[in-house]
């Protein structure tokens, strides 16, 4: 049920944004048991000029190379699970992508069930 979208600044490696929405995934499976098949993602690169960060706000020094995810799911989850997807996915895109944990930031927006349409117009989840 999570759709997720990823947003970098054009990187060198084609396959790198690919990399990043791979580890999200498991990371959601991992924190908040979100299903196999159920890995729906917007993934996009932009031009330097496109993605705007300050570089100190709250103390922590980015860089050009923010991550910037945003993931809309359905409501439920606790505080403890949201703080270890955060982390989760922040520790993943380090180790395995090479990305620097404070260039991760995540928004994660919550819906009722009942606003989600998978195809056909049809909203499964109120059936």
């Amino acid at each position: 049920m999570p759709l997720v979208r990823i947003d970098i600044r054009k990187h060198p490696d084609p396959t790198h944004i690919n990399k990043l929405g791979q580890v999200v995934y498991a990371c959601l499976k991992q924190a908040i048991n979100v299903p196999d098949h159920d890995n729906f993602q917007v993934l996009t690169e932009h031009a330097d000029d496109r993605l705007v960060n300050d570089r100190q706000y709250l103390s922590i020094e980015r860089t050009d190379r923010q991550v910037f995810i945003q993931i809309t799911i359905s409501e439920g989850r606790t505080l403890e699970q949201k703080k270890l997807l955060f982390q989760l996915i922040a520790e993943g895109l380090h180790k395995e992508v090479g990305v620097r944990r404070e260039d991760v930031f995540i928004n994660l927006v919550e819906v009722k069930k009942e606003n989600w349409s998978f195809g056909n117009g049809v909203a499964q989840y109120t059936l």
